[in-house]
């Protein structure tokens, strides 16, 4: 069996301390297999708020894999925004986009972040066909029978939560992560847990959203997902902070 924490939205710069204190005991008590974590590392995209979260990150007792969220990329430098985006990502070292390879599963990662797109708000979500090749390329060099999980940052689709990804290409890269034979999909951005399972072209994917361990929470308290996998088998359960 092999067992992942998937965390996500844990925006230093307004982290709730109570709840990344609380997760990293979980951490070090439970030793999951790997940490998951799915965007917005920080609030504003700072330098000091990288530094934050790259200490944190590094005390757990567990491997982490991060993705980019909206959040992280520059908020208040538009030229650093444009020409080097994630930059400031390099203060996570090896951790971002980090393949996961264990006996019965293996996670991918997905891009669904942007430096601008063409529409007024830019802290939804995007997936590019370049985004969406290399993904189906890294699924395809997954040993046949063995899951994939996909992470990314937002919802590919709507999950009938308080906040929304809108994600632009996301209901055809759903469709094509399904046919390619992902198991499920792991995202955050809207603050709240879920968990549904898809049916597109007769194939079903499973659509898993972590919550919050951020001051900023939406309808339900700071939590992350705790997922345990057996064979085919995945089991997803929310864990709340009390």
């Amino acid at each position: 069996m092999s067992r992942l924490f998937h965390i996500s939205d844990i925006h230093f710069g307004a982290e709730d301390r109570a709840a990344i204190d609380w997760f990293a005991t979980v951490v070090d008590s439970e030793r999951p297999d790997v940490i998951v974590v799915t965007g917005d590392l920080t609030m504003r995209g700072r330098r000091r708020e990288f530094a934050a979260a790259a200490r944190w990150l590094g005390s757990l007792a567990a491997p982490v894999t991060v993705q980019p969220g909206n959040h992280d990329l520059p908020y208040f430098n538009l030229f650093e925004r444009f020409t080097t985006p994630y930059r400031r990502y390099a203060a996570l070292g090896a951790s971002v986009h980090r393949p996961v390879e264990l006996a019965d599963v293996a996670v991918v990662s997905l891009s669904t972040t942007a430096r601008v797109q063409w529409r007024f708000d830019w802290s939804k979500g995007n997936v590019s066909d370049t985004s969406l090749a290399l993904t189906l390329a890294e699924i395809a060099a997954v040993p046949p029978g063995r899951p994939v999980l996909v992470a990314c940052h937002h919802p590919l689709v709507e999950a009938d939560t308080l906040t929304t990804g809108s994600t632009r290409g996301g209901a055809q890269a759903l469709r094509a992560l399904a046919a390619a034979g992902a198991a499920a999909v792991l995202t955050g951005h809207v603050h709240d847990p879920f968990d549904l399972a898809h049916e597109i072209d007769g194939k079903c994917i499973r659509l898993v959203g972590a919550g919050t361990l951020s001051e900023r929470v939406m309808v339900t308290p700071p939590s992350f997902n705790d997922i345990r996998i057996e064979g085919k088998e995945i089991n997803v359960s929310a864990r709340y902070l009390d």
